[in-house]
């Protein structure tokens, strides 16, 4: 059997000190670790030992610092966001205004097989409208006509066929979420 050099236990007080060293609320801890705020009012409040997840997970950014900002989603800044996701995960961050025809991104994964741009990291406009057709069925697909009409799409968009689709393909698992 494998052995890890995580701790079993830890206490209130270095809960309480690890949020306030990551700068965060109770609230925004919570969130950051998917419970409760009173879980984290609990925990901090308590006298005795902390068990559980939260053990492993505050060794880990306490080892790996760095892992925290690179998790965090940045402020919105143009008029479009993509949630790039696999399953129920955040693969990419895409940012767009299509009228500037600028494309911002952040990466939240290393491998490449579930980065929007893959290797590019400064995808262009064109770079972009290419992704979109990717995630949505073909303009030469038989009896397009028919698609887009059961859709209630007028006219072949990528745009509007993901916002019904949410850019869902049979043969994978990647789909999209839009905030305007």
């Amino acid at each position: 059997m494998r052995q890890y050099v995580t701790g079993e236990e830890t206490t209130g007080a270095e809960i309480r000190e690890a949020r306030q060293r990551f700068g965060m609320t109770q609230k925004e801890f919570a969130s950051f670790l998917g419970c409760s705020k009173r879980a984290v009012e609990s925990w901090e409040a308590k006298n005795g030992p902390v068990t559980g997840p939260v053990v492993t997970l505050l060794d880990i950014l306490w080892r790996h610092p760095y892992l925290l900002p690179r998790l965090e989603v940045p402020e919105k800044k143009l008029k479009m966001r993509l949630w790039y996701m696999y399953r129920d995960k955040v693969c990419t961050l895409i940012d767009v205004d299509d009228l500037q025809r600028v494309v911002e991104i952040k990466n939240y994964t290393d491998d490449l097989l579930y980065c929007a741009f893959g290797v590019k990291q400064h995808p262009e406009y064109a770079d972009y409208l290419a992704f979109l057709e990717s995630r949505c069925f073909p303009a030469s697909r038989d009896k397009l006509k028919l698609e887009l009409k059961e859709r209630g799409i007028p006219f072949f968009d990528p745009m509007l066929i993901i916002e019904k689709t949410e850019g869902r393909m049979a043969e994978d698992d990647f789909w999209l979420k839009i905030e305007r």
